[in-house]
């Protein structure tokens, strides 16, 4: 448990913490708002790219040494990213999107085989984890950029700290697996998940939010400071979207594992996601922007732990959990991918935060009618299952 999450605790601070140095990285280097984007969105090409075969490194090195590999290559990215140079800008940005795709994949597994009686707990104690550490990056990054003297450079490579941190407590897992031989491998089902509608539903809704989040957590502090905030104030806003879904984080998870099925939760992140980017579209006063931003942060807080919930819910077993694992998070996280470079650029293209915030309340509408869809009580492959013997009794 100790292992899963400290592991969590770095899956998301080399990525929120960009959102509040864009300005900082843009000046120096004379990128344009299109190519910034790109330092959130490479991440997420990353994952897509690496998450159909991450069952398949797993099932040849162990998940225990998979996600071994995966921290040290995100420990790699942080570094490369850090040296203020373009080209490594760019490939410690792919880096860390392999290591994170790579633990990103099979923590669900992880805690479906480790735990298979208490997935939503687990769940929501990693989800609770991954949040703090993402909440906390974009608060610090300004500070740590301009009241420490550290410049963006070191404030985006501090965070390797936090890579040593979670390499040394997972150590534990490597000794573990050589006692336990017999411990079965991840591997993918025999049936075809890519077949299954609840997959796909499982896929996009988790795709779609995440573009939502990822747009947020990139643009949110020039949004605010588009509308007079202080930038370091806008990261630190950043932080408060963050903390603010932490209670979701934890207890949407433990809901959903209780629940006969995942419907209303689907509905109510819908809702608050809705409310979040209306306020901010509307803004009114500070006071009326703040009020959105922690209904932001409650409704997409509660939206990554519920698709990393659904992922356990979905699967009979670890197998399945790193099959629909793996799909949900490839053919998802490229989906995500084209948010933060498609809100950079209109806003490139419009001079306004206007249509890019409509956009994002139209993608909330689409994610939450595949969340309820995915919501059903029913396993991924036991759909197709169901259709193909009433295919054959039909043909009989």
């Amino acid at each position: 448990m100790a292992g899963i999450i400290f592991v969590a605790f770095n899956l998301r601070p080399a990525i929120t913490s960009v959102g509040p140095l864009i300005s900082a990285i843009r000046e120096e280097t004379g990128i344009s708002n299109g190519a910034a984007g790109l330092l959130t969105t490479l991440p997420l090409v990353a994952f897509a790219l690496l998450s159909p075969f991450v069952p398949r490194v797993a099932q040849k090195l162990g998940s225990e040494w998979s996600i071994l590999l995966g921290l040290t290559i995100l420990g790699a990215g942080i570094a490369a990213r850090s040296s203020g140079m373009l080209p490594p800008l760019y490939i410690g940005t792919i880096l860390i999107g392999l290591g994170v795709g790579l633990c990103n994949v099979l923590l669900p597994g992880m805690v479906k085989e480790k735990f298979p009686q208490k997935v939503g707990l687990l769940t929501g104690i990693y989800t609770f984890s991954m949040g703090i550490c993402a909440g906390l990056a974009p608060g610090f990054s300004v500070p740590l950029a301009e009241d420490l003297g550290l410049g963006w450079r070191l404030s985006l490579g501090i965070w390797a700290i936090l890579i040593l941190i979670a390499l040394f407590v997972w150590l534990p897992q490597i000794r573990l697996r050589k006692k336990k031989t017999e411990a079965p491998k991840v591997s993918a089902p025999k049936a075809s998940i890519w077949s299954s509608p609840i997959a796909w539903q499982v896929t996009l809704f988790m795709g779609l939010q995440s573009m939502v989040y990822f747009s947020t957590t990139t643009w949110l502090p020039e949004i605010l400071h588009s509308q007079g905030r202080e930038i370091a104030a806008a990261g630190w806003m950043v932080t408060v979207f963050q903390f603010s879904g932490l209670p979701a984080n934890f207890i949407i998870p433990v809901l959903a594992d209780r629940l006969p099925n995942q419907k209303g939760i689907a509905i109510g992140i819908g809702i608050f996601t809705f409310a979040g980017i209306m306020g901010l579209l509307i803004n009114f006063n500070a006071i009326i922007s703040n009020i959105s931003i922690v209904l932001l942060g409650i409704g997409l807080g509660a939206a990554i732990s519920h698709s990393l919930t659904l992922i356990g819910l979905r699967a009979e077993n670890a197998k399945q959990a790193a099959s629909l694992s793996g799909m949900a998070q490839s053919v998802g996280y490229l989906l995500a991918a084209a948010g933060p470079i498609l809100i950079g650029s209109l806003y490139d293209l419009f001079h306004s935060w206007t249509v890019p915030l409509i956009f994002l309340i139209v993608i909330t509408a689409i994610f939450t009618i595949f969340g309820i869809g995915a919501g059903r009580d029913q396993f991924v492959l036991q759909a197709s299952h169901k259709r193909q013997k009433k295919t054959a009794s039909t043909i009989a």
